[in-house]
């Protein structure tokens, strides 16, 4: 809270050196790389270790992006979308949905191409036999980054990756994702001029958020005691919901999907058992629908305003998990990663520009498919609070087709390492 407090004081003096540094960086990437720091010079620690009486090591680590995810995340989707104009939200048309798939193919073509290029230069690196196999684990890599953890652990299975080097999959995906996530952050702070040489066309987004400013202006008011606990009631009982319908859901679905006997098909279904999955998805859901109701008058107190401050923290503890000494252990795989990533960024770029899409489609189509639920909603809110339900929408997607979509992939780099 300290580090989130000094880049809004920052961000809000009109000197000539922050507002300059401000028009460069945006705040969120100083939100989430300000952390990052003090975690690499080890003023903080996600993980640590302490000595106990008996003279045995214990291992200690943080809980915070767990509570930021699993109740701070789902509390701001419901707040942001209290306001939402659904109709709005559909009205941004095709775009949304061809920037999202042209995000997936990136990533499906992105890891042969990737084994191929690094091959050539380096044949040791996409090596490896049988479970100790490269692109066993790379596999993973691609569950990921289409859909999300649940469908990172169905290619594991999948695919029988040695788990004594798992580790260093998992690694790569973090650095790589959050490198990543931090240049589209930065991109948004240059959107108008992205948008500008894309040639975009940005009214139906324009549309959307004027219609929500235009509802907020409306109902504004000074924000009473009440207001604030009856906000934090719709918020957190909603997420409370989400919790125990999720609590029932993921393992009927599980128990479900592990008595389907076709090994592929039961793989393909496998996110259905993630809590995090119907969590997001109830609390969205049920945000939606409060939507239609009174309840979306306590936008005029705030609402949204209270789901960006929750948003903002989940950056920053997104940030403390990221020790930025550690992308030089394993140089190999990350070059495997970053050429990968850059192969589903110009796929982007070049889609994007060819039907001139505005780069909150790519943004948001690329963490929809890169980042998942956790990260997609924290892009499109940056743009701007209402839009935060078309990443949950699209990340949602992510999850039902990532695990085909991964198989898909990993097929293609057996091909290209046994090449």
């Amino acid at each position: 809270m300290l580090a989130l407090g000094f880049v809004f004081l920052t961000e809000s003096i009109k000197s000539d050196f922050w507002s300059k540094f401000y028009k460069i960086v945006p705040g969120l990437f100083v939100a989430y790389m300000l952390p990052a720091v003090l975690t690499t010079t080890g003023l903080i620690a996600p993980e640590w270790e302490s000595i106990s009486d008996d003279k045995t090591i214990v291992e200690h680590g943080s809980s915070l992006y767990y509570m930021a995810s699993r109740y701070l995340l789902p509390a701001a989707l419901v707040l942001m979308t209290l306001s939402i104009d659904l109709k709005a939200v559909f009205n941004l048309g095709w775009k949304a949905l061809v920037m999202f798939f042209t995000g997936t193919l990136g990533i499906v073509i992105g890891g042969p191409i990737a084994i191929l290029l690094i091959a050539a230069v380096s044949p040791e690196t996409v090596g490896g036999v049988g479970p100790d196999a490269v692109w066993r684990g790379l596999s993973t890599l691609a569950g990921s980054w289409i859909g999300g953890g649940a469908n990172q652990t169905a290619m594991l299975e999948i695919y029988g990756y040695n788990q004594r080097l798992y580790g260093g999959m998992v690694f790569v995906d973090i650095v790589i994702a959050n490198v990543w996530m931090a240049l589209i952050l930065i991109g948004i702070g240059k959107r108008n001029r992205i948008n500008k040489w894309l040639k975009a066309d940005t009214s139906s987004i324009e549309e959307l958020k004027e219609k929500v400013s235009t509802f907020s202006e409306k109902v504004k008011r000074n924000p009473s005691l009440t207001d604030i606990m009856i906000i934090g009631a719709i918020a957190f009982g909603t997420v409370s919901i989400a919790h125990l319908c999720s609590g029932f859901l993921a393992p009927f679905f599980e128990n479900m999907v592990n008595g389907i006997e076709n090994e592929t098909t039961k793989n393909i279904f496998t996110f259905l058992g993630s809590s995090f999955f119907w969590m997001i998805s109830i609390a969205t859901l049920i945000a939606i629908l409060l939507s239609f109701t009174k309840a979306k008058n306590y936008e005029g107190a705030g609402a949204s305003k209270f789901g960006s401050v929750f948003i903002y923290i989940l950056v920053a503890t997104i940030g403390m998990k990221m020790d930025l000494t550690l992308i030089f252990d394993n140089l190999g795989l990350i070059a495997i990663g970053a050429v990968w990533m850059s192969i589903h960024a110009i796929l982007l770029i070049g889609v994007a520009k060819l039907i001139k899409a505005p780069y909150f489609f790519l943004a948001v189509g690329s963490q929809a498919n890169v980042g998942g639920a956790a990260s997609a909603p924290i892009v499109a809110s940056a743009f701007h609070p209402s839009l935060a339900t078309v990443g949950v929408l699209l990340a949602v997607f992510g999850y039902a087709i990532g695990t085909i979509a991964a198989i898909g992939c990993t097929a293609l780099m057996q091909l290209a390492a046994a090449g």
